[in-house]
């Protein structure tokens, strides 16, 4: 298996794994407020703030200190005053309450030392019409990403989102290594 780590700006990486088609399949939108947990180097981030504008906002947290700074940096370099990163464990992380339009977990949700904590702290982030994404890898072997063990299938994230207060809107493929569940709060 290969362990090559993508960089936030890597060309390859965008033709299998496109952040503007993946917003453009969620629905993201000028103005909306986007959380990225566990954000790294800005893969997602740095675009969600191109593509929510000035009027939106990105929240991003990632558990590495050297990510979050070239975040930062980025960032900076290109004038995006409307992301915010902390260095801050995944479990921990609640960049606002009631807030967010998107809560985004992108193919990190096997990560996280406490996932369900993590669903959990997604829920108090979101408005009543927010929704959590979770980009993940299909479980299936493949030349890169995380060991196939470590993965979650498709059904164990869906358990893990419903057993956390969610009900599940749709779970489609996204791309040729990755799966998107998207989820509501229950009416």
């Amino acid at each position: 298996m290969n362990k090559r780590r993508f960089r936030a700006d890597d060309p390859e990486r965008k033709i299998w794994q496109d952040p503007e088609k993946i917003f453009s399949a969620i629905g993201l939108s000028a103005g909306m407020v986007f959380v990225d947990i566990g954000c790294g180097e800005g893969y997602f981030a740095l675009p969600a703030a191109r593509w929510v504008g000035p009027c939106g906002k990105v929240y991003a947290a990632d558990i590495n200190a050297d990510a979050v700074a070239a975040l930062w940096e980025q960032a900076a370099n290109e004038g995006l005053s409307n992301l915010s990163a902390e260095v801050k464990a995944a479990e921990e992380a609640v960049a606002c309450e009631g807030c967010a339009d998107i809560v985004f977990f992108g193919i990190d949700l096997h990560d996280f030392a406490n996932p369900e904590r993590v669903i959990r702290n997604a829920k108090k982030m979101l408005k009543p019409s927010g929704r959590l994404i979770d980009l993940d890898w299909k479980d299936e072997p493949m030349e890169f990403g995380p060991p196939q063990e470590k993965r979650f299938p498709v059904h164990k994230a869906q358990g893990m989102i419903q057993s956390a207060g969610f009900r599940i809107l749709s779970v489609q493929d996204a791309g040729p290594y990755h799966y998107l569940i998207s989820a509501g709060s229950p009416v």
